[in-house]
């Protein structure tokens, strides 16, 4: 039998995961637009053998109290994710690309040539991670006054990624003829048009760009909320997802895979990836040293509005960081994310103070967060694999590349002693080192027959 490894990625924020990261010594400080530190980067993680590097996105700055974000470069000055990976795909040969591009803001004819292009670039190591997007800021840069509702934003990603499937699908594999003899370039029979009228677009295709090595890039999805579970269960093939408890990993897992089934999707053909910030040292206790001193270095303003992602509507610069946030101000719903909304009230319930959850938050990013030796990390690594709560991990250093570099020398090597991760890669494509299938092009014969009948 084949031994079963766990999947890896690696989340790079410029200078690490952590909101004081670009302070410590251990930092690449210009970060985000320093093109040779990102490039090591992903060198760096390529000889981890991690499966993916991951990049964020956000489409505007950081709104609110500009004296408290001044301590914070995160989203002030950095690459475009797509622009980025392209360059990375330069320098490595084996490792996976994922970067981020929201349904709300862009049109699925542009973002099915992206992707597709850079499909081909990388020769099969593109994945997209599809968000709707959660802030005004980020509306007010596309002629919106307000954002979408959230059940808007949803339905609007649901149409997206079904076009964006359908531009992907515009040549069969083998269109391309380029017979010189004959003078053939293409077979218009493997050329189709999609002819897409729907609520929100009109797109005639066909995309001008060949079907791409893994046919479709990878998806990625990251929401928690019912909503997004089920768009999800309907075109994800990694789900970041956020629980720090192992029997509620483990349920999730349990129920995406269900979701998966009731969609007549094989359960097999999904990763659950929660994230994990890893603080290392040579002992725990230098471990815990590094994680204090970052969080010594955080002002409680920026503790305060390093919270506004998940509270946008609500203004905590007058609470007493000391005392639990006032149930008042969360008695509301919000268009942001749902469940870090439900992860507040909870934590804000059982009493803990806004000092005590921002700087949780400021130390995880909401994420669990393991202090310790790389023995320790792998344990916990393992006995989540082992027990069936995850696929792997969504690695976040909180420093990088210092962060990066300790993981790499240590744990990896951890876990390859231990039989739960890979000697050397497998495949060059994204989707054979996770054991995802290539999805099968819906105008061919086998496609026909396995079509969705929503398309």
């Amino acid at each position: 039998m084949t031994q079963r490894h766990m999947a890896l990625g690696a989340f790079f924020h410029p200078t690490g995961h952590h909101l004081a990261a670009w302070r410590h010594p251990g930092a690449q400080i210009d970060a985000g637009t320093n093109i040779d530190h990102y490039l090591d980067l992903a060198r760096q993680a390529e000889r981890g053998k991690f499966d993916f590097i991951f990049l964020a996105d956000a489409l505007a700055c950081r709104h609110g109290n500009l004296d408290a974000l001044s301590h914070w470069p995160q989203y002030m000055a950095y690459f475009e994710p797509t622009t980025l990976l392209a360059a990375m795909a330069v320098v490595t040969r084996h490792i996976g690309l994922v970067g981020t591009a929201t349904t709300s803001f862009n049109q699925p004819w542009d973002i099915a040539r992206r992707y597709a292009s850079l499909d081909h670039l990388s020769k099969g190591r593109i994945g997209w991670n599809i968000v709707t997007s959660s802030n005004q800021a980020e509306a007010q840069n596309f002629s919106l006054d307000r954002h979408f509702d959230h059940a808007d934003r949803y339905r609007r990603a649901e149409e997206f990624v079904q076009v964006a499937k359908g531009l992907w699908d515009s040549w069969e594999d083998d269109a391309f003829l380029r017979a010189r003899d004959s003078g053939r370039y293409f077979d218009p029979e493997k050329l189709h048009r999609l002819d897409h009228e729907g609520e929100h677009f009109r797109v005639r295709g066909p995309l001008n760009v060949a079907r791409g090595p893994q046919g479709h890039p990878v998806l990625v999805q990251a929401g928690s909320s019912e909503a997004g579970r089920g768009f999800a269960a309907r075109h994800a093939e990694i789900v970041f997802t956020a629980q720090t408890d192992i029997d509620e990993a483990r349920a999730f897992r349990l129920e995406m895979r269900e979701r998966l089934a009731r969609e007549g999707r094989d359960p097999e053909a999904i990763r659950i990836l929660p994230g994990l910030n890893p603080v290392l040292g040579s002992t725990s206790a230098e471990a815990h040293a590094l994680r204090d001193g970052l969080a010594a270095m955080i002002p409680v303003a920026l503790g305060l509005e390093a919270l506004a992602p998940i509270l946008p509507e609500v203004d905590l610069s007058g609470c007493d960081p000391d005392q639990p946030c006032p149930l008042h101000l969360l008695a509301a719903d919000t268009n942001a994310s749902k469940s870090g909304l439900e992860t507040f009230r909870a934590q804000t319930l059982a009493g803990r103070t806004l000092r005590q959850i921002y700087t949780d938050y400021i130390n995880a990013r909401g994420q669990n967060s393991i202090c310790g030796t790389a023995a320790e990390l792998a344990d916990h690594m393992e006995h989540w694999f082992r027990e069936g709560a995850v696929d792997g991990f969504l690695i976040q250093p909180p420093i990088l590349p210092l962060g990066l570099e300790a993981f790499v020398d240590g744990v990896i090597p951890e876990l390859q002693k231990r039989g739960l991760f890979r000697a050397d890669y497998a495949s060059n494509t994204l989707r054979e080192n996770l054991s995802l299938a290539r999805p099968v092009n819906r105008y061919t014969a086998a496609g026909i027959r396995n079509l969705d009948p929503r398309l």
